[in-house]
Formats: C-alpha cells, sequence, structure tokens
C-alpha cells in the first residue's frame, strides 16, 4: 500500500496536471509578492534606521517624559543626566548624541536633506569610513552615507544649511548605507551639533572661538554601551531619563512604526491567504478523489499512509511552485530603480517562503484530515 499511494500521488499530479498547474502559479504568485513585500520591508528598515543599526550602542536614555514617536527630535538631555550614566553600575560607556533633520544645498547648487548625528569625534559612536578619513578634529567636517554619493556628493564637498548659512565639509563616507528617517546621516562632533541647535551658529565654517562661547551643554539623547544585567530603570529613576535598547529605539525615529506595521499586516493576511487557497483547493481535491481513496482503505492502505501521501503531494506543489516565485520575485526586485527603498536579504526571503510553505501545509493538512474518517464501505456504496 505505501508503494502504490505515492505511486497513486504522482499519477494524480501528472494526468490532472492542469489543475494542479493553475493552482501552482497561483502558489507562485503569492510567493512572488511575499519576496516582493520581504524586500520593501528590509529597505524600508534599512532606510528608516539604518545609521542606529549600525551603531554599537546597547540602548538610548531619551529624557523622560518624551513622547516617544520620534523621540530623537524631541529629547534633550542634560550633562547631569549624562553624568548619572557614565557613573552608574553596569554601563561600560555613554556618551551624547545630537539628532537633527536639516536641509543644505551643495556648492554645486544641490539640494540635499541630511540628518545630523552629532557624537565625540574619538567615541565609539564614530563610524568607520569607507573613503576619507574619520572627523578627528575637524570643527566643520562631516562625514556623509555612502548612499548621498548619488546627489553628487564627494570628498571636498561643502554643503551649506539652509538659513543659518553653516559650512559644513564633506571629510568622509561610511561604510554602507547610514540613513534615519529616509534621510542620509551626517556625522560631525558634537560640538558642531551644538552650535547649529542653539541657534547660534553664524555664517560660514564653524570656528573654534564661536564653541568656546557656546553656552549649551546638552545633547538629544545619551548612547549606552551597558552590561547585558543593567538595571536600566534604576538608573532612569536616577537619572531622570526613559531608556530603550537599540531595537526599540527604531520606532522612535519618523514613520517607522506606521511603515513597518503596515507591510507586516499585509504579510500577515498574504500568509493567511496562502493557507486558505490552498486548503480551499485540497479540500475540492480531496472531494473528487473520494472514491478512489476508499478504495485504497478497502484494500488495506492505512490512515497514516493515505495522510502522509496527501501532504507529500501538496508539498511537492507548494515547494516546486514557491521556488518558482521565489525565483521570479527575486529577479524582478533585482531591478528595482534604487530610487525605491528595496533590499533583497537572504535571511528575510527564507523565513517567508517557509512560512509560505509552511502555512500552505497546514491549509492542505485540514483539508485532507477527512481522509482518515472515510468509511470505505460508505464511499463505495456512494459510487452505485
Amino acid at each position: 500500500p505505501r508503494k502504490v499511494t505515492m505511486f497513486l500521488a504522482l499519477r494524480e499530479l501528472k494526468f490532472a496536471r492542469g489543475r494542479f498547474t493553475l493552482m501552482g502559479i497561483v502558489i507562485a504568485l503569492i510567493a512572488v509578492l511575499v519576496v516582493l513585500l520581504s524586500g520593501l520591508s528590509s529597505g524600508l528598515v534599512n532606510d528608516g534606521v539604518s545609521g542606529l543599526k549600525s551603531m554599537p550602542a546597547t540602548a538610548f536614555a531619551f529624557d523622560k517624559g518624551t513622547i516617544t514617536d520620534n523621540a530623537f527630535s524631541r529629547s534633550l538631555v542634560d550633562q547631569a543626566q549624562l553624568a548619572a550614566w557614565r557613573g552608574a553600575e553596569g554601563v561600560n560607556d555613554a556618551e551624547p548624541m545630537g539628532v537633527s533633520i536639516v536641509n543644505g544645498t551643495t556648492d554645486t547648487d544641490q539640494q540635499i536633506d541630511l540628518t545630523l548625528f552629532g557624537i565625540e569625534p574619538d567615541g565609539f559612536l564614530a563610524p568607520e569610513v569607507s573613503s576619507g578619513h574619520p572627523l578627528g578634529d575637524s570643527l566643520g567636517g562631516i562625514v556623509v552615507s555612502e548612499t548621498a554619493k548619488r546627489d553628487g556628493v564627494k570628498v571636498g564637498t561643502i554643503v551649506t544649511l539652509d538659513r543659518i548659512g553653516l559650512e559644513l565639509t564633506v571629510v568622509g563616507f561610511t561604510k554602507g548605507q547610514a540613513t534615519f528617517g529616509h534621510v542620509d546621516v551626517a556625522y560631525l562632533p558634537i560640538d558642531t551639533w551644538r552650535l547649529i541647535a542653539s541657534n547660534t551658529a553664524t555664517p560660514g565654517a564653524p570656528t573654534a572661538e564661536a564653541i568656546d562661547a557656546l553656552d549649551f551643554a546638552y545633547s538629544s539623547v545619551i548612547a549606552v554601551k551597558a552590561d547585558s544585567t543593567t538595571e536600566f530603570a534604576t538608573i532612569d529613576s536616577d537619572a531622570g531619563t526613559m531608556t530603550m535598547l537599540r531595537t526599540e529605539a527604531f520606532n522612535a525615529s519618523p514613520g517607522y512604526e506606521a511603515e513597518t506595521l503596515t507591510l507586516s499586516m499585509i504579510q500577515v493576511f498574504l500568509y493567511a491567504i496562502c493557507a486558505l487557497v490552498v486548503g480551499a483547493f485540497f479540500t475540492v481535491w480531496t472531494i473528487q478523489r473520494k472514491h478512489e481513496i476508499a478504495i485504497l482503505r478497502a484494500v488495506g492502505a492505512s490512515r497514516r499512509y493515505l495522510l502522509r501521501d496527501s501532504i507529500a503531494q501538496a508539498a511537492i506543489l507548494l515547494v516546486g511552485f514557491t521556488l518558482l516565485g521565489v525565483g521570479v520575485g527575486v529577479g524582478v526586485g533585482a531591478i528595482m530603480p534604487e530610487a525605491m527603498p528595496f533590499d533583497l536579504e537572504a535571511g528575510p526571503i527564507a523565513l517567508a517562503s517557509a512560512l509560505t510553505v509552511g502555512l500552505g501545509l497546514i491549509g492542505a493538512g485540514i483539508a485532507v484530515v477527512r481522509i482518515s474518517r472515510i468509511d470505505p464501505i460508505t464511499a463505495l456504496g456512494g459510487q452505485r
């Protein structure tokens, strides 16, 4: 019976290839959509928070009571709060970090938007550069996301900030993408950021005299490197802050939570549709082959063999056409325009494909479980 049932399953795939091919095309189209949504999700995440993802910080401390939506731009912490974190037990390092989004114009009259990350040039937040050189002691230097090259930015480009006229010179580029809120990140010394945030910057390059005269000892947040056992709640109580782990802080960037929740909702419904469509197909198919199944049960095929055979048939269909759909999806994703935030990553695609196959098998399994309940005598009698 074991060989007979597998033989029957393969013969059904061959002789009912029209129906199976039609169902397979539906599965492949679902797989294409899953791959495209996965790539879009990864692209939006990288375009929204790649600057934060690349940071070696464990967590970020915001001023207590800051609204979590777009908290990086709303928060403002002082030196006393920074000192409390630096002296806290379990904290290996803590640095101030300023965040603000600005508009500017390059020396080639190209308008550009930048997210300024004010950091300590020699601190752990300083990015690795792929070209040019790190910030060092340059007050007016910025290290820009490598993706800014698409706007014609290069080492030596001077960016003049709108309204205040402050001039910042590109000294290097990050390794890979560094964006925040879908805007390219520009790393600059924290003192220069404070000059901008305090509204005391004057036209031209920033000077040491202007920095020395600055009376603005604030930053947006405190970037923290801490042990896994650190009691953040206790430190928050003492410092008057609220802490988010690095991955939790992604939701504090502009639009991140709304975008990811929307795409996640679409993906969930797509997986549910896959399970329902495959389940409906195999429900109808099982009803149509009820007589053949009854004959096999009558000649001694066990319920286990029949169930395994039906699931194997669904698995062949799902795996084969899901792989086809993934291949098509990857091909379509490879030709996406650069302006679209789209990234093909093996991990999310593999997970999405596994979910498509797994949920499809669950749908098929629920449909064919009726096989175990078939009474061969009744089924055969019903055909007379």
